[in-house]
């Protein structure tokens, strides 16, 4: 697996297809941000209203960002043989079964990595590579939660430098992508600011991130060329 390669065929993908991977975050992000929105206007309002849209927007946020993390994935799965052959409300309802394995597998590996970075930063560093696939696991192999784990580590393991600056190139290009994505939006009241520059910076670059670690997850589970199934 090439990095440049593996970003190449993520951009094509992106470019092609810009219209379906942008809307299938946006109709999630639009309710994730407007919510953060609120919550951060409410809290200079007074305490209890800002626990009250904090704690919608928290609860939102956990469902509805991983739900839309599922979905970029069966989007590039979709889209890899060059066209997109289900609707957007057609890959949310396929990713809804998934979506307490992925709610349940991307905390217990986001707490992890938090921990291993609070630390001593490598071990978060380590579990954030080998842990990188569970999304893709857990919606295109319909493992549990339990399983993507193991899985996951199985498919990184060989790769894992190679996987590492993937995810770090792409962080770069994200951060700086979503940093001038806001500041257009600086102009704007608070509230807007805060509410359009988070959905628009969302809506464009988490799905560049998502397509990118697909990619990887398909050219690491790719079946070498003259392999054959071991009989049953």
């Amino acid at each position: 697996m090439q990095i440049g390669s593996v970003l190449g065929e993520a951009w094509g993908l992106y470019k092609r297809f810009f219209w379906r991977f942008f809307l299938t975050a946006f109709v999630v992000y639009a309710v994730l941000d407007l919510f953060s929105a609120l919550a951060n206007a409410a809290a200079g309002d007074s305490v209890l209203a800002g626990l009250f849209w904090g704690l919608i927007a928290a609860t939102a946020g956990v469902i509805g960002f991983f739900w839309v993390q599922g979905a970029l994935v069966e989007v590039v799965r979709d889209v890899r043989d060059g066209r997109a052959d289900r609707t957007i409300g057609e890959i949310y309802q396929a990713v809804g079964p998934r979506l307490p394995a992925l709610i349940v597998g991307g905390i217990l590996a986001g707490l992890g990595i938090a921990v291993g970075l609070v630390l001593l930063i490598v071990p978060g560093l380590f579990l954030l590579t080998i842990w990188s696939m569970l999304v893709a696991v857990i919606v295109i192999e319909g493992r549990s939660a339990g399983e993507s784990f193991g899985r996951s580590r199985e498919i990184v393991r060989g790769h894992g430098w190679k996987v590492f600056g993937l995810i770090i190139v792409t962080f770069v290009i994200v951060a700086v992508a979503s940093g001038v994505i806001s500041l257009l939006f600086a102009p704007l009241p608070e509230f807007f600011d805060t509410w359009l520059g988070s959905l628009f910076a969302h809506s464009l670059t988490v799905p560049f991130a998502a397509a990118a670690l697909t990619t990887a997850y398909f050219r690491l589970t790719a079946r070498p060329a003259g392999a054959t199934l071991s009989p049953a």
